[in-house]
């Protein structure tokens, strides 16, 4: 090898992947065991890991703890990080997707719209159709919500032909708002008694997570990040340009609608369970990137754990900042978005 090849920028965050997933499996564990133990009622970390041990494993070790307190620890807290580390792993993945078949560097689900048309089909499942399939009839109707948001934000811009990736953003966002307005039209036609509930899930909540529903979003994201994961080799080509990647034999128009019906999934069923939740598949696929480089293989699963820790933070600190009363969490990852919007705009015109 070279001595310039061998140091190539990418060549040495090449060598440094592995120490960051190493640090990025510590920090998550951390996190989790952080999100657990703080709260209106704090709890040991050696009680909330022996609580965890116990319910694996009962009687594995000497039950110290009450009752309540182990209500608290596995019905409430635990369900509740599991949720929030599978939401930000999750959007995040897609947000860095989006943003190689778009090549625009301000994509995510958000702002694209595939968010708004989640939160207009769990909304229409909670407040008018009811559960006429189960617990599945949400994640179904916000799931196809966001697909249909991704079709419309599709069919504008080749409508208005405004393929080009700043533009197909600012479809997004123009349909986006209008996705909003007819939400918000269910809610004012809905049951009054059940649209507060449903109004503060849209500003993003985890508190109705329950261990009998995790199946549902886990399945999902560990089936499409998987299929994301074996398309890295496309998503780097993606990231080139539409010419190169088709002289590489990749079907771009096809390939880049598998990539928004994939992330349409996601998001959907994520919406489905936490309300809406930008930034961030905004921010983090950024983070990582500067962390591990360009090459997908790495960007994907970076994301991911970055995603995760930092949603868990958003949610301790949405927890304790107005304890005991919850704040939603959207409020905190728009308020760290926006911040993070505005450096990335004054650093793409540096």
């Amino acid at each position: 090898m070279s001595e310039a090849a061998s140091t190539h920028p990418l060549a040495r965050r090449r060598f440094g992947v592995l120490p960051f997933l190493l640090v990025g499996v510590a920090l998550l564990l951390v996190s989790l065991s952080f999100a657990v133990s703080v709260g209106a009622v704090p709890v040991p970390l050696g009680t909330v890991w022996g609580i965890l041990l116990n319910n694996i494993s009962p009687g594995l070790i000497e039950q110290t703890w009450s009752q309540g307190r182990e209500a608290i620890v596995w019905e409430i807290r635990f369900p509740r990080a599991i949720l929030a580390m599978m939401v930000g792993a999750g959007l995040a993945m897609v947000g860095a997707s989006l943003q190689a078949v778009t090549r625009n560097p301000l994509a995510d689900p958000h702002l694209l719209g595939i968010s708004s048309g989640g939160a207009f089909g769990a909304i229409l499942a909670l407040l008018h159709t009811g559960l006429f399939i189960g617990l599945l009839t949400v994640p179904l109707l916000a799931f196809l919500g966001a697909l249909g948001a991704t079709t419309i934000v599709l069919g504008v811009s080749r409508f208005a032909d405004a393929m080009s990736a700043d533009r197909l953003v600012l479809a997004g966002v123009a349909v986006s708002f209008i996705i909003m307005a007819c939400a918000n039209v269910l809610i004012f036609l809905g049951d009054p008694k059940a649209t507060h509930v449903v109004v503060f899930w849209m500003l993003g909540s985890l508190g109705l997570a329950q261990w009998g529903q995790l199946i549902y979003p886990l399945v999902v994201l560990l089936v499409s990040a998987a299929w994301l994961l074996s398309r890295s080799t496309e998503l780097n080509a993606m990231t080139v340009g539409d010419e190169t990647a088709s002289t590489l034999g990749i079907p771009v128009a096809r390939f880049r609608l598998a990539v928004f019906v994939a992330g349409a999934l996601i998001t959907g069923v994520m919406v489905a369970f936490s309300g809406i939740i930008g930034f961030v598949g905004l921010m983090v696929p950024h983070v990582a990137r500067m962390r591990v480089g360009g090459d997908y293989r790495r960007v994907l699963p970076a994301s991911a754990f970055l995603g995760a820790i930092f949603l868990l933070w958003a949610d301790i600190t949405a927890r304790t900042i107005m304890a005991p009363e919850d704040m939603p969490i959207g409020i905190v990852t728009g308020l760290v978005g926006g911040v993070f919007f505005v450096w990335l705009l004054s650093r793409r015109q540096a």
